[in-house]
Formats: C-alpha cells, structure tokens, sequence
C-alpha cells in the first residue's frame, strides 16, 4: 500500500531486533507507545488513514487482548465496517474460537458496537502446518459462520478471505495460482473499494457526537464519530452532561482541516469556551436546541450471554454505552422475550411473565440503575448512543438496548 515507507521499517526492524522483538517489528507502524511494543499486545485503539483508488479511510486498530476490552468497545463504535483477523494455524484458531475465547467475544462486541459489515481474514495460510490447504480454510469458515450470524450478522454482512499478512498474498494484489489455485475472489482491498457507503442520511437529525479522546493542542482537542446530524466551523454547540456552550473554531477528517463533519465522519474538533481537564470520554456535543438525555434509570432489553450463576434484583456489574463506562444495578426484571417471536411472553391468564432472575440465553426486560448519571439516548431515536454492553469480572455478560430513560430521574437531573 506504500502507506510506510522502507527507511521507516527498516528503523522498525533494527529496533525490535535490539529489543528481542523481531517477528513483532510490523506492528510497530500502528502500535507506537513503548508499552504496547515491550509486551506486543496493543493497548489503545490506534489510528491511521489510508487511500485507494476510489476512497478514503480511517483505520482503527483495536486491542484484541481480554485485558484491554474496553479500549477495544470503544474503537468498535467508532466503526462501519469491522475486519476480524482469524489464524488458520492449527491450534491457534481453537484457542480463539473455543468457549471463552476472544474471538466470540470480538465479533459479538463489534455487532454490537454497531459495526455494520464484516470482513473475516483467515491469516497465516502461508504457514506449514497450513500450506494454503482449501480444507483447513473451510473448517474454519465453517465454525465461525453459525456463531456470526447468531451474533446478528446476516449472511450478506459477512466476507471470508484467505490471506497471508507476512507475504501480503490476497490483500491488494490477485491471488496468484500457482500458490493457492482454489480461491479466484477478489482481494482484500478490491474488495474494500466496492463496498458501499455505510454513512446514513441524517444529516437533517440533532447534532451528536460522543467524545472518545480529549487532548490540549493549542486549545481544547475532542474525538469521536458524529453519530447523527452535521457540524460546520463556527458552529455553536452544547457538552452534555456539563451543559457548556462552546464554539468549534477547527475541524478534522484524518488529520486535514475540513468546513463540515456530517454523519458517519471520524473528526477532530477543537472547541472554545471549555478546558480539557472539564471534558470527560462519554461526554456528549449536541445541538443547542435539541440536548442529549442525561439520566441514571431507564428501561432496557438485553441478551444474557455466558453467565455463570443468574441475573436477579440488586444485581452489579459494569456497562459500557458508547464511550462511556458506569457502575449498574438490576432494579427490576419486568418481562421475557420470545427469542423467536421477539415478543413477550405470555403466562396462561395472558398477562407477561414478570421472571424472578435472568438465566444464560434468555432476552430480558428490566429496569436498570446507574451509579450516576450519563448522556444516554434510547436506541429507537439515536441508536449509537442506545446501545450498550455489560461485562463481569473480565467477561461480557449481557448486550442490550435503551428502550425508555425514565422522565421523573432525566427531568431532574436536567433541570
């Protein structure tokens, strides 16, 4: 892609080689402070932009190990399409794919992150143990397929590739023949170029864009993604929950200054009126005349995934909505949802089943309290921000959706 230049990897080489990090030496382009290089495992999101012929993109790359999670929901939300990177090595696919595994973690997080298209690479198919062998590849599509769609990807969302990320075989160039005769597709970054635009048309929609990073650079620096409405230089807007009114004076698509973010953009803004330190990440920019929600109780509907014991009143754990991340208790679980039907279900006088605790697998709707309130919006008006996942004790146990903040708790707070 010639997005790194030779001299800069060749410096990359030389310094993983004093470091006893040779084979790592690649993952140093977007893995650049020195924790991430010593342990070889990246700990926040990094980002980089490239160009093909035809687009313009912005590359996330989100950690992938089971400590750094968070940092992972929070690259995830920022995306459209999301690439899961798989071993064909033998061994190594199980590992990540086996129960507990951060590869079912990983693709059910993006889903619900709101990535809405899937690119799986089967890497390492250069290795011996796989030699570019058609069964081994798909053994493994075979495996990973019904997880995704039981997931929420549909067989439309969802691309499988063979690659070699060492030797660049099927990433930009056709695949040659004479090393894999079996797959004819079309390469990974082809393949890229064709997509269609995920960006939805709801520029007309309030302004909101949920804070991600903040840094100070001759002035106040926020990132994020502007999950609806448009934003031009100038502009006036509102930081919810501390309901400041600032001025965005710059904006920024990749690095280069733009008039006008619009939904879907990646940007940078840099805002006047406000400090760093009273920006916070999960703080929402919204419009002066439609403000976000801020609230600590609402109703929600959630798939329990893999739990260990049962979910029941004055049940604790962590929540992640967006960017932000919150203290939670069960208050109260009020109906059961039909997983096949979607609707609730029913108890032979025909009222709706009020369960007494939540059990693996089950969809539920229960009121939730928050240990403080957050910019919170229900799923059906702005969906980015009313989608959330729960995790305990370092595993994702629920994802969810806002379907009703509670007027007497957002009213107070509000006002």
């Amino acid at each position: 892609m010639g997005q790194v230049d030779k001299r800069t990897l060749e410096k990359f080489e030389r310094e993983a080689k004093e470091m006893n990090r040779e084979s790592w030496y690649l993952s140093w382009a977007l893995d650049t402070n020195d924790e991430e290089r010593d342990k070889g495992k990246t700990v926040e999101t990094g980002r980089a932009f490239f160009e093909t012929e035809k687009k313009r993109f912005t590359l996330l790359d989100a950690p992938g190990h089971r400590c750094f999670v968070s940092n992972m929901i929070s690259g995830a939300a920022q995306a459209d399409v999301g690439i899961l990177v798989i071993s064909a090595r033998k061994g190594e696919f199980e590992t990540g794919f086996d129960r507990g595994g951060q590869t079912r973690e990983h693709a059910l997080l993006a889903k619900t992150a709101g990535v809405k298209h899937l690119v799986v690479l089967i890497n390492k198919m250069d290795d011996p143990s796989v030699n570019w062998d058609k069964k081994r590849y798909e053994d493994v599509c075979s495996r990973l397929l019904p997880f995704l769609k039981q997931s929420g990807f549909r067989s439309s969302d969802l691309k499988f590739m063979p690659v070699s990320g060492m030797t660049g075989a099927n990433l930009k160039e056709q695949m040659d023949p004479a090393v894999c005769p079996w797959y004819t597709g079309i390469p990974f970054l082809p393949y890229l170029d064709e997509l269609p635009s995920f960006k939805e048309d709801s520029t007309k929609k309030p302004f909101r864009l949920s804070i991600v990073e903040k840094y100070k650079d001759m002035g106040t620096i926020v990132m994020g993604k502007v999950c609806s409405g448009a934003v031009f230089k100038n502009n006036n807007l509102v930081i919810m929950p501390n309901k400041t009114t600032i001025q965005v004076t710059d904006i920024y698509l990749d690095d280069e200054e733009s008039d006008i973010a619009d939904t879907g953009d990646n940007v940078k803004l840099k805002l006047k009126n406000i400090e760093e330190e009273d920006v916070s990440a999960g703080f929402v920019l919204c419009s002066p005349d439609n403000l976000c929600r801020i609230a600590d109780r609402f109703l929600a509907k959630l798939h329990i995934l893999e739990l260990r014991n049962i979910i029941a009143p004055g049940f604790n754990c962590i929540m992640h909505i967006n960017s932000a991340v919150v203290e939670v208790c069960f208050q109260e679980l009020i109906g059961l949802i039909d997983r096949k039907t979607g609707k609730k279900k029913l108890d032979k006088a025909g009222k709706p089943v009020r369960p007494r605790c939540g059990k693996e697998n089950e969809v539920v709707v229960a009121k939730l309290q928050l240990a403080s309130p957050i910019c919170i919006e229900s799923f059906e008006d702005f969906q980015q921000l009313g989608r959330f996942i729960m995790r305990d004790e370092g595993k994702t146990i629920a994802v969810g959706i806002v379907l009703k903040i509670s007027d007497t708790i957002s009213s107070s707070v509000n006002n």
